[in-house]
């Protein structure tokens, strides 16, 4: 039979098994309701990138469509001071070298450092580059309003506009309208392109805590896997100990039974000796012959 200390001993180990084994249960749900939230919210961000992306592409064609009318016009700009140029020149030819219509003169400049400044804007360029071309839109500057200048002093000057002079002002009226739509729909691209790589970056963002979560997920799964087996095992561990005290407390109820059985058979036999003692006393008593039997 098993002594008292040892079964109180075992049972102490019991309850601590099943203390363990319900800790790890409650621990492997915990991680798994971790588990599911951290993967709700990384299949949410995975949904939003479809959002952003079906937004990028918008903010992309809305930026492309910008840039074909702008160049559009910028073409149809170009062009139409092309063209009063080359009437300038036609006209510089017949008076000779001296330019004396000021006013084309202005235009013409003011022409000059428009196309350079947006060249400016546009087009990409080393330092040095930029540089040059800075001091060109001074130089072409300070030239234009140094004749702007000397047409507002010509008060007196009458300047007979032919109908050559009248063509040349008219296109280079329309090179300022074109050039106002150019500048309208480059500030309008530069804000679409802006918006355009906000969303990229946005997405990047996401992309990035989107793999967080997911990393996350995944190691909160495997510790809740790694929390079941636990479980798992403490419980067959739990069960074989259960198993094995049911083993030795039915083995120690057999051995009282049969303690028991044989206690009964030899109060039995006690009985029986008694009742032929008595017998044979009688026996004697009557003067009749003694006999062993069992």
């Amino acid at each position: 039979m098993i002594d008292e200390p040892s079964k109180k001993k075992d049972m102490e180990q019991l309850r601590n098994s099943e203390k363990k084994y319900q800790s790890y249960i409650e621990r492997r749900n915990e991680l798994n309701d971790l588990a599911k939230m951290l993967r709700e919210e990384r299949d949410m961000l995975n949904e939003n990138h479809k959002e952003l992306r079906e937004a990028m592409k918008k903010a992309k064609e809305e930026r492309d469509e910008l840039v074909s009318k702008m160049r559009q016009h910028k073409e149809l700009r170009n062009k139409l001071q092309e063209q009063a140029k080359k009437l300038i020149e036609a006209k510089q030819k017949k008076k000779g070298e001296v330019f004396k219509n000021l006013p084309l003169r202005v235009e013409e400049l003011k022409a000059d450092f428009q196309m350079l400044e947006y060249r400016q804007e546009t087009t990409p360029m080393s330092s040095s580059e930029e540089n040059e071309l800075i001091d060109l839109i001074r130089e072409k500057r300070n030239e234009y309003k140094h004749t702007k200048k000397q047409l507002e002093k010509q008060k007196l000057l009458e300047i007979d506009i032919s109908d050559k002079d009248d063509v040349i002002t008219e296109l280079f009226k329309k090179a300022d309208e074109e050039h106002e739509k150019v500048q309208k729909y480059y500030d309008e691209n530069q804000k679409k392109h802006e918006e355009y790589l906000k969303l990229v970056r946005e997405l990047s963002i996401s992309i990035g805590e989107a793999n967080k979560k997911h990393e996350q997920y995944i190691e909160v799964r495997n510790d809740a896997q790694a929390n079941h087996e636990k479980a798992v095992e403490m419980r067959s561990k739990i069960i074989a100990v259960k198993g094995e005290r049911r083993k030795q407390w039915e083995e120690a109820k057999k051995a009282i039974q049969e303690q028991n059985i044989r206690a009964r058979s030899a109060v039995m036999d006690k009985k029986k000796l008694e009742e032929h003692a008595d017998k044979s006393v009688d026996a004697l008593k009557k003067g009749k012959k003694i006999t062993l039997q069992g």
